[in-house]
């Protein structure tokens, strides 16, 4: 695929994921596009050895996008990196087709591994804003990374995972679309959890109520009851 392609691709890539984008020349502004740009170039470098002019390639883009792509790593087509700031994809990380990554992701390893050591990412996932997906494994395809979960193990196709470690919500395993890229509603376990707590919290609050209630009613009956009998006694 030669350049005039690759720029063709990438601003449809960035029209389609970005509601904020008005034009095609802002495309040429992005972070993302210039990230991705010098990655096509380094990655061709690397593949033929040159290594040192390929990472003089990546770490000029690191400087001018804060984003830190290795031209070891292997990405599809329809890459989107949203933002952008603090993206680190590592050396043998693999990207499917039209991945999502929103800024401050973290595609890494977790120093013990040799060789493979970083994620793969199957088709169409989505990893929000501040997660990190550390160690060799997989996500699964049309699957989503919530805000700021740390990933440490596979993930199946079609899920959803959240928190510290990251822990998988199935969603009856419908597929997610390309376009879903809502990164805000997503299921959380943990939530769930607190707010069943909290109802049922409120349901022994109010069984208490009714049965303070109720022996108030027995005090009172029986305070009547003794008074009656005093009043017989004395007459």
């Amino acid at each position: 695929m030669g350049i005039i392609s690759y720029v063709r691709e990438e601003i449809q890539v960035i029209r389609e994921r970005d509601p904020a984008i008005k034009s095609n020349m802002e495309v040429f502004l992005y972070p993302s596009f210039k990230a991705i740009m010098r990655y096509r170039v380094a990655h061709k470098l690397y593949l033929k050895k040159h290594y040192f002019l390929a990472r003089w390639v990546s770490q000029r883009a690191v400087r001018k996008t804060g984003i830190e792509i290795h031209p070891g790593a292997t990405i599809g087509k329809g890459l989107f990196i949203d933002h952008g700031s603090g993206v680190i994809i590592g050396e043998t990380a693999e990207l499917g087709d039209n991945v999502t990554l929103y800024q401050g992701v973290t595609l890494g390893g977790t120093g013990k591994e040799q060789g493979k050591r970083h994620p793969t990412l199957k088709d169409n996932v989505m990893v929000s804003a501040g997660a990190k997906v550390l160690g060799s494994f997989t996500i699964g395809e049309n699957s989503k990374i919530g805000a700021g979960s740390v990933v440490l193990k596979e993930v199946p196709p079609n899920c959803t995972v959240v928190g510290v470690p990251g822990r998988i919500v199935k969603r009856d395993n419908e597929r997610l679309p390309r376009m879903d890229m809502d990164q805000v509603h997503l299921p959380d376990p943990i939530s769930s959890e607190i707010e069943q707590l909290q109802s049922e919290n409120l349901k022994l609050h109010q069984q208490i109520h009714e049965m303070e209630k109720h022996m108030k009613c027995l005090k009172s009956k029986e305070k009547i009851d003794e008074g009656g009998e005093d009043s017989h006694e004395i007459i």
